[in-house]
Formats: C-alpha cells, sequence, structure tokens
C-alpha cells in the first residue's frame, strides 16, 4: 500500500512541476497567463514534494533491502530545490516567473531522475 502511495506521489510531483514549470514561464511572457491561480498551484505542487518524500521515508522502513542507488539523493534533491526557489524569490522577485519556471521544470527533472535511476522498482 505505501508503496503504490509513493508511486503515485512520484507521477503527482513529475506532473504537477511539469505543470507549473510551463505555466510559470508561459506568465513570464503572457499576461493573460499570469491568473490568481498560479500561485496556489505551485504552493500544491512543491507541497507535494515534501509528502512525497515523508512518503519515501516512511517506505525506507519497509525495505528489506537497500533502496536504488541514489534514489533518496534526488528525493532530498528536489526539497533542496524548494528551498532554493524560495530563497531566491525576493531577490529575484523581477523574475520570479523564470525562477519558478526553470526551477519547477528542474524540480521535476530530478524526480523523473528519481523515479527511473535504478531498473529494479522500489517494491
Amino acid at each position: 500500500m505505501l508503496a503504490d502511495l509513493h508511486t503515485i506521489g512520484a507521477w503527482v510531483v513529475v506532473i504537477a512541476n511539469g505543470i507549473a514549470g510551463v505555466w510559470c514561464l508561459a506568465a513570464h511572457w503572457l499576461e493573460p497567463a499570469r491568473h490568481r491561480t498560479l500561485w496556489p498551484f505551485v504552493i500544491v505542487a512543491q507541497v507535494a514534494i515534501f509528502v512525497e518524500v515523508a512518503l519515501g521515508v516512511a517506505r525506507l522502513g519497509q525495505l528489506e533491502g537497500e533502496p536504488p542507488e541514489f534514489h533518496t539523493f534526488y528525493g532530498f534533491l528536489c526539497l533542496i530545490g524548494v528551498a532554493i526557489l524560495y530563497g531566491y524569490r525576493s531577490q529575484l522577485g523581477h523574475i520570479r516567473y523564470l525562477l519558478y519556471g526553470g526551477g519547477s521544470l528542474f524540480i521535476m527533472g530530478l524526480a523523473i531522475r528519481a523515479m527511473f535511476l535504478d531498473a529494479s522498482p522500489i517494491v
């Protein structure tokens, strides 16, 4: 059950951050894309990362072997990515759409890398 939640959560993180990234990049150039629901969606996408990492940590207790090499490393890099974006939001406010667009796509890439890093799934 926890393994299934962790897998579903991984896809939620990838898809939500991909959408958030493309939406933020579009908002940089297109005024209509700067809808008031953009930032709540970005927040939800980033909170999903924290939930996913918590599920992964809980899942580590159930494993009877080692997780795939670097899987947890990339998971925690996603958290660090969120912290970096949050930390630079005020200093780079003039390009915040680019910051969160590129950052969300980078986080999506890290999550994909964590998912497909090892050929053997975490089961």
